[in-house]
């Protein structure tokens, strides 16, 4: 694992896990959750990175939870796949990723932090893939796990970001043409991201 690990467009992919519709009342901060999931998609949208969701047993936990805006994404949503396995690196992930050699990086954001958010970090750095896990973008249904899942993560080797930062990572260059629709987005979320990062951050240890 390189001690510094740069996003790239281009070699990136966003992993959205298990933010389904039984889980909406159970888990800390869903709201604001949703708003950094959906940041996180027009960032996608407006950079060309390709999104891969997982759903856990979605005949008992229900479908990606609605609000969440996936057909805005078109063809840059891969695919919605169904899981049983706390890991993302299922069969079907595994032939996604074989079939993109060019990909080195995850950028993941979902539930639980502790569960299946953890342990599809811990596989995906294990493969020899950077991961980046928005710190912002992960909850659980209690609230006191998120920042030791997160530690592990990244003693693991994991790399502990925001969206904001993982979205000027990923954008890299003011000069280019696309930048204007890039910032334009940063601006419809800046009450959307001082809001997500109030709820979801304020009363995590400084990792």
């Amino acid at each position: 694992m390189p001690a510094v690990s740069k996003l790239v467009p281009e070699e990136t992919v966003f992993f959205l896990c298990d933010v389904q519709t039984r889980f909406k009342n159970l888990i800390f901060g869903i709201d604001e959750l949703v708003l950094t999931i959906n940041k996180m998609l027009k960032v996608a949208k407006v950079l060309n990175i390709p999104v891969v969701v997982t759903e856990q047993n979605p005949k008992g936990l229900g479908s990606t939870i609605p609000d969440i805006d996936l057909p805005y994404l078109g063809p840059l949503l891969v695919a919605t796949i169904e899981k049983g396995l706390f890991s993302m690196m299922t069969p079907e992930v595994k032939t996604i990723l074989h079939e993109r050699p060019q990909i080195r990086s995850m950028v993941l954001f979902g539930i639980e932090s502790q569960v299946c958010v953890l342990q599809s970090a811990l596989d995906f750095i294990e493969a020899g893939y950077n991961v980046h896990v928005i710190a912002d973008g992960v909850s659980s249904s209690n609230k006191e796990e998120i920042p030791f899942a997160l530690a592990r993560i990244r003693q693991s080797g994991g790399y502990i970001t925001t969206s904001e930062s993982a979205a000027f990572q990923l954008q890299r260059d003011a000069g280019v043409p696309g930048f204007k629709s890039f910032s334009n987005v940063m601006k419809e979320e800046k009450d959307n991201t001082e809001r997500t990062l109030q709820k979801l951050l304020q009363h995590r240890a400084v990792l």
